[in-house]
């Protein structure tokens, strides 16, 4: 049975707690896409207009270092927030981003998104602060990763983070 796109996104730990009316004020800007293995979602510097939330399956999010070649730097699963710059209004992208199997986005245009937040404050509140909260847990992420390189020992806190 296929969910409708209300459904995904009532789903997903982004919209825990939303009130209906915002759910549904969300749904209706969001689309599902699907991308199978190996697949490429965007390719860093470039502009992506899509912030999407992943609905199943792994992403995997790659920096082109000139010595290194292409490393991956952080892997994505369900619930976590991709390609934020696009809701911000700055749509160059950081990093590449790959489905690292079958993989089920839900998908908001930046601007549409943009533009419901400003013009409905309630929205906004709610979207902004699970990008503020899943930006944080990114930036988390990140040091763990950069104390783990640097580090004999692993971190004791997970690594991967979550929305």
């Amino acid at each position: 049975m296929t969910l409708s796109v209300e459904e995904t996104l009532r789903s997903l730990s982004l919209s825990e707690a939303l009130p209906d009316a915002v759910i549904a004020q969300l749904a209706a800007l969001a689309s599902i896409e699907q991308f199978g293995p190996g697949a490429t979602l965007f390719r860093e510097g470039t502009v992506h207009h899509a912030f999407s939330v992943i609905i199943s399956g792994h992403v995997g999010l790659e920096m082109h270092l000139p010595a290194r070649g292409d490393v991956r730097i952080l892997s994505l699963g369900t619930g976590d927030i991709l390609a934020w710059s696009a809701l911000l209004g700055n749509g160059r992208m950081t990093a590449s981003a790959t489905a690292m199997g079958n993989v089920e986005l839900l998908t908001f245009r930046g601007d549409d998104l943009r533009g419901l937040c400003q013009s409905n404050h309630e929205v906004g509140f709610h979207v902004m602060s699970r990008v503020a909260t899943a930006l944080s847990r990114r930036l988390l992420a990140t040091r763990l990763q950069l104390l783990d390189l640097y580090s004999t020992q692993k971190p004791q806190i997970d690594p991967v983070p979550r929305m």
